[in-house]
């Protein structure tokens, strides 16, 4: 189980490579460059690890099914799970109280995808790959940015810079959204295992 705070939460706060595009943290003063490191679709190209991203905010069915999943599954398991963070700054009132709202609010408007990789569904026959969101709500995207102090930035150069890396994040976003859908629905077993053999140089 993973609790992804998207930084070093326990040292104060410090970039990772967990660290999404455009969020201000310790040595990333001014917004972080680069994109994430996307930990759970790296750990499905191995093919037999069961692999699923959570937000309990969110859904808490989708939650506990995944975690039931994980634990009945004959190998290892991955969840990766999204967790507000003190380092996020929820500007939202009741701040960290109200977390799981803002999970919610993550899911909702496309920040966060939930999804589920199950490899003995291949086994069947089926596709592994599980696409759990819903379609996001992309005019809620921008307001969800303003909700945290880390995406945040006060001087008018560094908001143009911000609106630059919030539209940056959202390309992104989207083109990871599409690439999902796009693998749920035309992804066969086959197709997906050759794939997986490719990436594992297996062939």
């Amino acid at each position: 189980m993973v609790l992804d705070t998207e930084v070093y939460s326990n040292t104060g706060g410090q970039s990772s490579k967990a660290t999404p595009l455009g969020a201000i943290a310790q040595f990333a003063a001014k917004g972080k460059r680069i994109r994430k490191k996307d930990l759970g679709l790296m750990a499905t190209t191995y093919g037999y690890v069961y692999v699923a991203q959570i937000a309990m905010g969110a859904d808490n069915a989708q939650t506990l099914k995944a975690i039931r999943e994980a634990e009945a599954y004959p190998g290892p398991s991955l969840i990766i799970a999204y967790s507000p963070c003190i380092n996020h700054g929820l500007k939202v009132k009741g701040g960290m109280g109200r977390s799981q709202a803002q999970e919610a609010n993550a899911v909702a408007c496309g920040y966060w995808h939930l999804w589920r990789y199950n490899p003995l569904l291949a086994e069947e026959g089926k596709n592994p790959f599980s696409l759990d969101s819903k379609e996001p709500e992309w005019d809620k995207f921008q307001d969800f940015l303003h909700s945290e102090v880390r995406f945040s930035l006060s001087s008018r150069l560094i908001q143009m810079r911000a609106r630059s890396s919030s539209r940056l994040v959202r390309i992104w976003l989207s083109s990871v959204t599409r690439a999902m859908s796009a693998r749920l629905r035309k992804t066969g077993a086959r197709r997906h295992n050759r794939l997986i053999h490719r990436l594992n140089g297996y062939s």
